[in-house]
């Protein structure tokens, strides 16, 4: 059936299959110059972000790019093409199957990181997000969509994109392009492959009937390919076929592998774990996380004085609708989903209310926690704020601002926001799950509960609250929330670990 595959697809592939191409790999990789990667996402925070992997996908890269070549790929969505600037069309990527043909623009960050975007009006010149319409449906065509990004990948991987580069290596990021490595594979390449696991609870499933149009050959549909219970799964194409497999969190990839964590693939993700092709490398935060320099401050502060939380404390009482107090300020910054704990947020808000806290909320997302919140609001007018939707500058002066921040995630893989909140003096109550159990040290920096519930959650919350009382003992917590290190510097140096073993595995096949 590959014999049948390759034949239909002769006439796309001859062009960036080339005989010699591990041998040139293996010239090209030399002292001589930087490695070349190729990162490939579906959102940067550049132009358009739908959660934290557009915030990786803009920071992880520029920690990298001191010590290889890297460039990122990205669809054209409206929002990338009005903010990038200048885009020069460098090549024509073939149609191949279903998948329609498209330009390959080249274009610069405002720091000079090379961004190819793939130009194809039809697929990504929309309105709504990167994955669904304004309404928040997913779009129908996301097969389409998400397979030309993972197509251009491998064509760029093979000579048939920029004519004056080629990668090394792709570093892959979830289901989106997924299919990159997959391609690769059945066209015979040994390209190494990194895919990063942000989130495995999203994994790209469509019909069967799919197969054709998206050019997957008939045998490639079984449990050791792109099958999953009787669907195509792109994440679990990534996982498969990839060389290297990586999460954003130590405990995440080691949950991942249980059943419960594991999203039906954790039987998979043991095989990879338990041949050494599976690491969790926690996130970092970009340098805009400062709170002595942050522009959208109404004061700024250190670890060394932080008398400017309170302005911004005020700042956010004012904007908020909440009383003037001298009491805990908690928030909640958050998508408003079911796997964000926002119920149980909920229901711990009678609780902080009577302890004379109180509570402000920005986020949007499933619309029963957005009429609860709006109704709890209006049950407790001047200690419960809630602004649905989401603002920046609203959002960093409520990490600045806070005592608290509420984050009961069932599940969190690795978890930006309570590094932001730790970063500005907030002191993270959190479920001791994924990237949250990696980051908060129970006590010290913030507050750890062990089970998902609300009792338990609601220890934690009291343990907040007596630690409030002690201005001495929150002092010493919010210091050493704010001195803990979040930069990429650790993350980027385990990152290359990963990328020099999966090109000299690829360098001995």
């Amino acid at each position: 059936m590959l014999e049948a595959f390759h034949s239909e697809a002769g006439a796309a592939f001859a062009a960036v299959a080339h005989a010699d191409l591990r041998q040139n790999r293996q010239s090209s990789i030399s002292v001589t110059r930087r490695q070349s990667i190729l990162f490939v996402t579906s959102e940067i925070a550049d132009y358009i972000k739908a959660g934290g992997l557009g915030e990786v996908s803009a920071a992880l890269p520029r920690a990298l790019r001191q010590h290889y070549d890297v460039r990122i790929l990205i669809p054209g969505y409206r929002q990338v093409l009005s903010q990038i600037g200048a885009i020069e069309e460098i090549a024509r990527l073939p149609a191949s199957f279903g998948i329609p043909g498209c330009g390959l623009g080249r274009g610069l960050t405002r720091d000079g990181l090379t961004v190819y975007v793939l130009l194809c009006p039809e697929l990504y010149e929309r309105d709504g997000s990167p994955y669904v319409d304004a309404f928040g449906r997913d779009w129908s065509d996301n097969d389409i969509r998400f397979a030309r990004l993972g197509l251009a990948a491998a064509d760029i991987a093979c000579g048939g994109g920029d004519p004056l580069w080629r990668a090394d290596l792709l570093h892959l990021n979830d289901w989106p392009s997924g299919l990159a490595a997959a391609y690769l594979t059945w066209r015979g390449q040994h390209i190494p492959t990194i895919l990063t696991i942000h989130n495995l609870a999203y994994q790209g499933i469509f019909d069967r009937d799919r197969l054709p149009c998206l050019g997957i050959p008939d045998d490639a549909f079984n449990i050791n390919g792109v099958e999953f219970h009787g669907k195509l799964s792109f994440l679990k194409a990534g996982i498969f076929y990839s060389s290297h497999i990586t999460t954003v969190s130590a405990t995440y990839a080691q949950e991942i592998t249980r059943p419960e964590f594991g999203c039906g693939l954790d039987g998979l993700l043991r095989t990879r774990a338990h041949q050494g092709r599976l690491d969790g490398i926690i996130n970092g935060i970009d340098p805009s996380w400062d709170p002595s320099k942050d522009p959208y401050l109404v004061s700024r502060f250190s670890a060394e004085n932080f008398r400017g939380k309170r302005a911004n404390a005020n700042n956010v009482r004012k904007s908020f609708g909440l009383a003037f107090s001298n009491g805990p300020l908690f928030a909640v910054v958050s998508r408003l989903v079911h796997q964000k704990g926002v119920d149980l947020a909920i229901s711990a808000a009678e609780t902080i209310v009577s302890q004379g806290g109180q509570i402000a909320v920005i986020g949007q997302g499933e619309a029963r926690f957005e009429a609860e919140l709006r109704a709890l609001a209006e049950r407790h007018p001047g200690s419960v704020g809630v602004r649905i939707g989401y603002d920046e500058g609203a959002a960093r002066r409520m990490y600045a601002g806070s005592d608290f921040l509420l984050m009961p995630s069932r599940f969190e893989p690795c978890g930006l926001s309570q590094m932001y909140a730790q970063r500005f003096g907030s002191l993270p109550i959190a479920h001791k799950t994924g990237g949250l159990a990696d980051t908060i040290e129970d006590g010290v920096n913030g507050f750890l509960f062990g089970e998902p519930c609300l009792y338990r959650f609601m220890d934690a919350i009291k343990r907040g609250l007596e630690t409030f009382r002690s201005r001495s003992r929150l002092s010493a917590m919010r210091k050493a929330a704010m001195q803990r290190p979040h930069g990429w510097e650790s993350s980027a140096s385990k990152y290359r670990k990963v990328y020099e073993r999966a090109c000299h595995t690829a360098a001995c096949n």
